[in-house]
């Protein structure tokens, strides 16, 4: 049974230092790892379908794939040192990251559905390392050991429930804070199987209306959160709007806005785990 439970980081300067330098390195990482699929789908794509009997054929360059590109990180700390104060399985992950979007362009996720061109990021939308191993003595208590940032202060708000292991570690920098995801793994959980009882089988048919409604007609109404957030945000946005671009008034309007959306965020999610969960 996989599960996933995420916590509050309470970093000290010089850490919150560390992670905002982090991201940002990984940042420029994933934009040039980007940028070297686009420059190979352009020079290898092609809508001519025939040619002269004899002409000049360029040579083909490699694709770039996710071992490639993990492959050239040596040779880029020798080039950029500074890359060696992130750890080498974080860095790793961005080659995965680049390859899981642009595949999902080309050839679409396991069902098939493809998503939009990948994106470049700007600054601050590079939010998310992950640390794919994890050992579970590092998070005792109240403090999580994160290689190459330290000892960090977690306000642990639920225990980690007794036989599940620790198997990665993201951290996560959001609008109001830093935060910490665990996934957790417990493999003598049972699998739970399905009765297909026909006594026991509900249709539900989820609408805009209501949140959804089931074949016995049991209604629950849509809690409708940023509809009742609305006059709040456009408040934060007509803010954002009058500041100056660049201005520290605006990187503060900026801010507000995203703890804003953040809350209703948090508001729909608590929907969800309450009503259905607990």
């Amino acid at each position: 049974m996989r599960a996933s439970y995420q916590y509050r980081l309470k970093p000290n300067k010089e850490q919150r230092q560390i992670i905002d330098n982090t991201l940002d390195m990984l940042r420029y990482q994933y934009n040039y790892q980007l940028a070297q699929r686009f420059d190979w789908y352009e020079r290898n794509r092609c809508s001519i379908d025939r040619c002269p009997l004899v002409c000049h054929l360029p040579e083909l360059k490699d694709k770039p794939n996710r071992f490639s590109q993990q492959a050239s990180l040596k040779h880029l700390k020798k080039e950029r040192p500074w890359y060696k104060e992130i750890h080498s399985q974080v860095l790793q992950e961005v080659p995965k990251r680049v390859e899981i979007s642009f595949d999902k362009w080309l050839a679409g996720d396991s069902n098939g559905k493809k998503s939009g061109r990948p994106r470049f990021k700007g600054v601050g939308q590079y939010k998310t390392f992950t640390y794919p191993q994890f050992k579970q003595h590092h998070f005792v208590n109240n403090k999580i050991t994160l290689s190459k940032i330290g000892d960090v202060k977690v306000i642990v708000h639920r225990p980690i429930p007794n036989g599940f292991v620790i198997k990665t570690v993201s951290v996560t920098k959001k609008a109001n804070g830093y935060y910490v995801t665990l996934s957790l793994d417990n493999k003598e959980v049972p699998t739970i199987k399905p009765d297909f009882n026909i006594d026991n089988i509900v249709g539900i048919d989820v609408g805009l209306i209501d949140f959804y409604v089931t074949s016995d007609n049991t209604r629950i109404a849509a809690p409708k959160y940023l509809r009742k957030a609305e006059r709040k945000l456009k408040s934060v946005q007509r803010k954002v709007s009058r500041r100056k671009k660049g201005s520290n008034r605006r990187k503060k309007a900026i801010k507000q806005l995203g703890i804003r959306h953040k809350k209703v965020a948090d508001t729909r999610k608590d929907f969800h785990f309450v009503r259905f969960v607990a």
